[in-house]
């Protein structure tokens, strides 16, 4: 059954992005991410204009990641200090990513700059990811210890100024990287359409030493709110949220989200990340292939609109 979709100006099987959501809301309470790495694009290849998937995927990750939120916190998995860092932080990144992507668009580089991001982000990170979790499960295989650190060996982050004790992470860090980290997901979640989970959990894991258990938990919370704050932005200026497209995606997306989340608790740390940068360097390879493929349609006439035109 096709509906409507008007601000996508096309129509789209309803049961094909309740499909897509549930999906895409899975794997976001699988590994804690946002999922929008992967649901973007799969809009953007379905035939939805980017600038109309970045907006409305935005709305389905305040969704999935606000489910899969509520599970980590009966479980009593999320640093609420940590994540209010992260979330503040990530609410300034946010409004400078809306702003960026509406000077793109009015440019008409917005696809272009998409696709690049995507390549450059999603290859380098899914690599470095996949290649140290194959490295941990071969390590575990042959039943040789994680390489441990020595007492009070840190890396050059522990050593910045400004330091603040999250308990509910056993971490003692500055809050610079803290802020910085949330910064940066914000600002890179609105501009692109993705939660940023898949950079905020490497992220929190290798550079800060969030422990495991509590990084998916927090991650999603975080993700929830920037995301809600970015949604908000992008209807307000840009105007590019279809309110259908976001319902049908949130649907299977809530749905999605609480069985990710009870698979997610069964699985190895080391198998959740190698999953997790597979699929992330699978999405990156695709997006290179469409860069290089020749279009089947040289030309293509749009109708633009604009003061004196």
């Amino acid at each position: 059954m096709d509906i409507y979709l008007p601000i996508a100006e096309l129509s789209m099987n309803i049961f094909l992005l309740t499909a897509m959501g549930g999906a895409v809301g899975f794997i976001s309470g699988l590994f804690g991410v946002g999922g929008g790495f992967l649901l973007t694009p799969l809009l953007i290849f379905s035939g939805i204009p980017s600038a109309v998937a970045v907006a409305t995927v935005s709305s389905q990750i305040v969704a999935s990641s606000a489910s899969g939120t509520f599970v980590y916190v009966r479980k009593k998995l999320v640093d609420f200090k940590l994540g209010g860092f992260l979330l503040a932080s990530g609410i300034v990144g946010s409004a400078g990513g809306v702003w960026l992507f509406s000077l793109l668009r009015s440019l008409g580089q917005l696809d272009l700059v998409l696709a690049l991001c995507y390549v450059v982000f999603l290859g380098t990170i899914g690599g470095l990811m996949l290649a140290e979790s194959v490295a941990a499960m071969v390590r575990s295989r042959r039943g040789q210890p994680a390489p441990a650190r020595r007492p009070g060996q840190h890396n050059w982050i522990h050593g910045l100024p400004l330091k603040v004790r999250f308990r509910r992470s056993r971490l003692y860090v500055s809050a610079i990287p803290v802020v910085g980290l949330g910064i940066a997901i914000g600002f890179l979640g609105a501009l692109l359409g993705i939660g940023g989970g898949f950079i905020m959990v490497p992220a929190l894991i290798y550079l800060l030493r969030v422990p495991t258990s509590i990084v998916v938990g927090t991650t999603l919370m975080q993700t929830f709110g920037t995301m809600a704050f970015a949604t908000v932005m992008q209807a307000g200026t840009n105007h590019t949220v279809d309110a259908i497209l976001g319902l049908a995606l949130m649907v299977g997306g809530v749905i999605g989200a609480q069985f990710g989340a009870q698979v997610g608790q069964r699985l190895r740390g080391e198998t959740l990340r190698a999953l997790l940068g597979l699929l992330v360097l699978m999405v990156g390879i695709r997006f290179a292939v469409n860069l290089v493929l020749t279009p089947g349609e040289a030309f293509s006439v749009t109708t633009m609109s604009g003061e004196g035109l």
